[in-house]
């Protein structure tokens, strides 16, 4: 009883006295994991997260401009479709002189929340600032926690200076968000700052629970239309005690009461929001709950399905769903959706995956109306892209996953028609000499690079095999059969026309000498610049072969040793012997932290485990070595059933993990690009709960396939909470010298559980031990099929084989 009251009642009651609950929010984070983060990069950025507003700064406690999509304006406070502030400064003023808090000399990250530790050595003072931002709202919190450790009392001020700069976001201009000068004024009954934008019902409004002392225009350093004020709070601070403020900011695009009403909301719920945000990630925390003996991959599963939360981006009048990366890339696009929402489904977050799919289907039809997806969407609803051509076939394939997960008919005959469109759309208007290989841009943006891509070439093959499915359930049997053709023909034809012997590996595109001669002058350029002597060899040695042996016709080239070579293994459609070869071949354009964008960028530290990457000030991703390559390449390496070889690709881009931002992975290895990456979730969620563990749901028929093919250094795993429509399993995997087991638990015992083991491993067979489920097979694999609350299975490995 005294547990439940001190859970329903803010004031706790020790000794006969009430003592109010602390308000501080490191009292309320137990159990809650942080990670420090490193000296050398407190000059790096960091990200405060929240679905409507977010906060990037660095690590030190400062805002420098930063960003390159709109020069210098990608940190801030942003609340798309409108910035907020370019940031803010607090300064403490003593009696020995003032201290901006700035430098701070420790950054914590927590999954939801951020600390930046100060010290002021003379008179003994240290300050911590923490800040987060609530669910569904459009502000940011800040609390100060002043410790006086001198002993004695100290009189001091707080300013705070609100950077003010109401500018819209990327593509204003296209939907009319004209930027014009900010106007401050103090608002009297909130105690606060209100700034407008001139011209537009744009505000911000920010001021703290204390109330204030003095008020004032201050100097800005910042470029653009904004404005700067201060206020500032009087402390009488006495030894050895400390002082908690808080600071609210808060934006709306829309009027000025929705700008003040979230102010006061904010204000009035700043411990209740903390506790509500802290429960609901600690929830997230259990959903596909892993338990590995690697526990620093262990614990960057666990980080990424908090920086996948990150990611997502809300505007109530356009949609919601993942943004790409912050701080560049903080809207909309189709290709990182549609890697990335495979592991957001295998991680049980159904609700961002619906939303989404929702959002792009509907820009896209607006945009296009013809089934094409869009690529890049700004978060006033302007569209960069109308699409890339594997968008369009990725778009299937990713209805097709998700059905699996959700069984539902509905979400099916919702997106069917998109695809029908979108697949005629693909082969009619891109498949100009009708060879079956769509012509335009893949995943490579390279100059040139637009003629028929591997990756489009292999999206496209596993479309029309997954439309064929979802035709199949929808009982539209003509599409069906037509494109499950298509699919045969495609892989095929990929296998047949895209494969070089010569090089061990698919082709990075087919096309004609003259488009191949002015990539190679490219990438001669590129590889010299770069001081890659072994591949300008390759290149003007396939150049001098192309003007020896001239063609008319389309052929196929490798030329940049690009990682979409390596998609044909991705989609599980690569010849078995071609597949073994390309991986090896792969492997030469590794680094310790993962596979190379292009492979002609390759460094010295290729193939070892030594090595880093710097990138230009000037944003480029030439020689980068990126995360969704090194994802793509775990799931081809599984796929041929070489789990060990994944694993190995894994432990490389769990190397970056906390690297630069803790708890988090950036979109280039280890510190370059984007701080946070939606696609990275793919990257580990797919290979480790489809593959690893085998989990292949079939909702549609009330039953789960578990096919396991666990790398060997991992005994002992488990993996628990996964959502699947409205049943939830745990999985739990040991095995010994001589003995494997298998315990599947689920929450609805009228689903089957369908479990394919190999009947031999290393030469050795597997036989049935004390299992209370027997196989309905002992072929070339042993398949067991059961319904109930928890499933048992036991191998023994048989001795003397």
């Amino acid at each position: 009883m005294k547990h439940l009251l001190k859970l329903l009642l803010p004031l706790i009651v020790v000794s006969g006295c009430t003592v109010p609950e602390s308000n501080e929010f490191s009292a309320h984070l137990d159990g809650v994991p942080s990670i420090k983060g490193k000296q050398e990069y407190l000059t790096s950025p960091y990200v405060s997260a929240g679905d409507r507003v977010y906060m990037v700064g660095h690590q030190d406690g400062s805002f420098p401009e930063i960003g390159w999509h709109i020069t210098g304006e990608m940190g801030g406070i942003w609340n798309h479709p409108i910035k907020l502030m370019d940031g803010f400064d607090i300064e403490i003023a003593l009696e020995e002189g003032s201290f901006k808090l700035n430098n701070a000399h420790t950054f914590t990250n927590y999954p939801f929340a951020n600390r930046h530790d100060f010290k002021i050595e003379e008179p003994q003072i240290e300050i911590e600032r923490w800040q987060f931002v609530p669910d569904n709202k459009e502000g940011v919190v800040i609390q100060l926690i002043i410790n006086n450790q001198s002993g004695t009392d100290q009189e001091l001020k707080v300013h705070f200076s609100g950077h003010a700069d109401l500018r819209p976001t990327w593509l204003g201009e296209r939907t009319q968000m004209i930027d014009h000068q900010d106007v401050a004024s103090w608002n009297q009954e909130l105690d606060s700052w209100m700034v407008k934008d001139s011209m537009n019902e744009w505000y911000v409004v920010y001021g703290s629970d204390v109330n204030s002392t003095d008020q004032g225009l201050t100097h800005s350093e910042y470029s653009g239309k904004g404005v700067s004020n201060t206020s500032s709070y009087d402390f009488t601070l006495k030894g050895n005690t400390s002082q908690v403020i808080h600071f609210i900011v808060v934006g709306s695009y829309t009027s000025q009461d929705d700008a003040t009403g979230n102010y006061v909301n904010i204000k009035d719920h700043i411990l209740s929001d903390f506790n509500a945000k802290k429960d609901r990630y600690m929830n997230l925390a259990e959903r596909s709950k892993l338990t590995i003996p690697d526990k620093e991959i262990e614990k960057t599963f666990e980080w990424l399905k908090y920086n996948s939360d990150w990611l997502i981006r809300t505007v109530p009048e356009i949609g919601s769903g993942i943004a790409a990366g912050i701080p560049d890339y903080p809207w909309w696009f189709g290709v990182d959706s549609e890697y990335a929402l495979k592991g957001y489904m295998a991680i049980g977050r159904e609700d961002v995956v619906n939303s989404t799919i929702s959002l792009l289907d509907s820009i896209s039809n607006a945009t296009n109306g013809n089934g094409r997806i869009v690529h890049e969407v700004s978060t006033n609803g302007a569209v960069f892209n109308p699409g890339n051509i594997n968008e369009t076939p990725q778009y299937a394939s990713l209805i097709w996953e998700i059905y699996q997960w959700n069984g539902d008919r509905e979400f099916l005959e919702k997106y069917y028609p998109t695809i029908q469109k979108g697949l005629d759309w693909l082969m009619q208007e891109n498949d100009k000499d009708g060879n079956l290989f769509p012509d335009g841009f893949g995943m490579m943006e390279i100059h040139g690079l637009d003629s028929e891509m591997i990756d489009v070439a292999s999206y496209s093959q596993r479309a029309f095999q997954d439309a064929s499915k979802i035709a199949t359930q929808l009982d539209d049997q003509e599409s069906a059969s037509r494109y499950q053709k298509l699919a045969d023909q495609l892989e095929t034809k990929i296998n047949e026309e895209f494969w070089s012997e010569e090089f061990g590996s698919y082709a990075d595109f087919i096309g004609t000498d003259e488009q191949a001669l002015e990539l190679i002058t490219d990438a001669i350029i590129r590889a010299d610049t770069l001081n890659k002597p072994w591949a300008v060899e390759e290149l003007k040695s396939t150049r001098d072969f192309i003007l020896a042996n001239p063609s008319h016709e389309s052929r196929p080239f490798v030329l940049h040793h690009n990682w979409v070579v390596n998609t044909p293994m991705e989609m599980g459609i690569a010849d078995e012997d071609k597949a073994i070869v390309a991986l090896q071949t792969a492997e030469k354009f590794v680094n310790p932290f993962g596979v190379f964008v292009t492979g002609i960028d390759r460094d010295e530290s290729a193939g070892s485990d030594d090595g880093s990457f710097k990138g230009s000030k000037i944003f480029s991703y030439t020689g980068a070595v990126m995360t969704l390559p090194t994802g793509v390449q775990v799931v081809a390496e599984n796929n041929y059933g070489r789990p060990d070889k994944a694993l190995n690709y894994i432990k490389r881009m769990t190397r970056t993990f906390s690297y630069a931002l803790p708890g988090s992975m950036y979109e280039v290895s280890p510190d370059y690009g984007m701080i946070a990456q939606a696609w990275n979730i793919y990257s580990y969620a797919v290979p480790i709960v489809q593959q690893f563990f085998g989990i292949q749901p079939q909702a549609y028929n009330k039953r789960i396939v578990i096919t396991p093919q666990m790398p060997v250094e991992w005994n002992e795993a488990s993996l628990e909470n996964i959502a699947v429509a409205d049943n939830e399993i745990d999985v739990y995997y040991s095995k010994t010298n001589d003995k494997l087991n298998f315990r599947i638990e689920q929450d609805n015992p009228e689903w089957e559980i369908f479990v394919k083991l190999p009947a031999e491993e290393n030469g050795k067979a597997n036989k049935v031990g004390k299992s209370p489920v027997e196989p309905i097979s002992e072929n070339e694999a042993l398949i067991f099929s059961a319904k109930g609350a928890v499933i048992n299975i036991e191998l023994v490995v048989e001795k003397g084989n």
